[in-house]
Formats: C-alpha cells, structure tokens, sequence
C-alpha cells in the first residue's frame, strides 16, 4: 500500500539540495518544518508559518527535540502574507492544509480564502526546478472546497511552467491527497 506521506518525502527530496531555502506554509505541529530543516542543512533556510502562537511553540520544541540546525525561522502569520517575509526565491514549498492536529479544535481550519491567494503567492515564489507540494483533507466541507479549488487553480498554470500532477487514493473520496507543481527549469 502507497504511503502518501513518504511519497510526498520522495518528491520533495528530488529537488531540494542542500543549501536551499525553504518554506512550510502551514507548520502545525512543524513535523514538515523538520524535514526541511534537515533537508536544506546548515546552510540553506525554512520559514514557517501558523496563525496559531500553540503551533509556534510545538514546532520550535519539535525542531530543538530533533537536533535540527539552527536554520529556522517561525513567524506567527497566515500563510497568505508569506511575500511579505520571504524576499528571494524558495526551491520548495508546503502546504498541509487542515486543522492543527492534536489541538482539539477542528473548527479552526485552513480557509479557502486564505489557502487560494497563499497557492498563489507560492508558485510565484518556487525558483525554476523547485517544487510546491500541497496536502488536502476532504473529510471536512471546507477541505473539500479547499481540494476543488486548487485543482481548479493548478489546471489554469501554463503546461510551459509548471508541471502538476494530483496523487489521489481514487476508492476512497474522503482521504488525504496531494498536488506536486513542479516549476519548469526554463520559467521565469
């Protein structure tokens, strides 16, 4: 059976190198923030953000408990404003969209109108041959709506420039999947 997180891991790891700068868009409890962590070493970056000061403190406990390289940065802000923080381009970017898991409170949740302009604001951040990897949860009404539009979005980006592929459990409708947008090595 295909594990969607360590397919994630793959595709992640196929165009990060070390040095890089990276971005976890939704930190959560910052297990991506981690990966990336290590992924880009002591010399690359990951910016990470959350809405919620809870996320913030679980990454940074998260990222010290791992030995991670002092290569982070944790910024209490939606993920729709990461332009104004993240100045050069980023060779890969996270999204796990959803609701912080352990929290207790699924009523806060990625939101549709925060998520769209984020995606946005993201592809246009990934340098050529860099990648944007984003997780959806359609167990929930606005995860699904979350999933249509994005699907709707990453259609719409020119074949020229990205590259986006959908992995979906197709006999099970309510389970997590993922879209990869891999940014041409050619776009500008």
């Amino acid at each position: 059976m295909i594990d969607l997180l360590d397919l994630q891991k793959e595709f992640l790891l196929s165009h990060i190198r070390e040095g890089d700068d990276l971005a976890d868009f939704t930190m959560g409890n910052g297990y991506d923030t981690v990966f990336l962590s290590k992924a880009a070493g002591e010399s690359g970056s990951v910016t990470a953000f959350d809405i919620q000061p809870s996320a913030l403190e679980s990454t940074r406990e998260n990222l010290r408990r791992n030995g991670c390289p002092d290569n982070w940065r944790l910024i209490c802000a939606s993920h729709d404003r990461a332009a104004e923080f993240i100045k050069k381009p980023i060779r890969a970017g996270v999204f796990n969209l959803g609701y912080l898991p352990g929290s207790g409170n699924k009523a806060l949740t990625t939101a549709r109108r925060t998520t769209l302009p984020a995606v946005r604001a993201a592809t246009e951040l990934i340098s050529p041959g860099g990648v944007l990897l984003v997780a959806v949860y359609p167990g929930h009404p606005e995860g699904e709506a979350e999933g249509r539009e994005l699907a709707e979005y990453f259609s719409s980006l020119s074949r020229f420039k990205f590259s986006v592929t959908q992995i979906r459990l197709i006999n099970s409708p309510e389970s997590p999947f993922f879209f990869v947008a891999e940014k041409n090595e050619r776009a500008e």
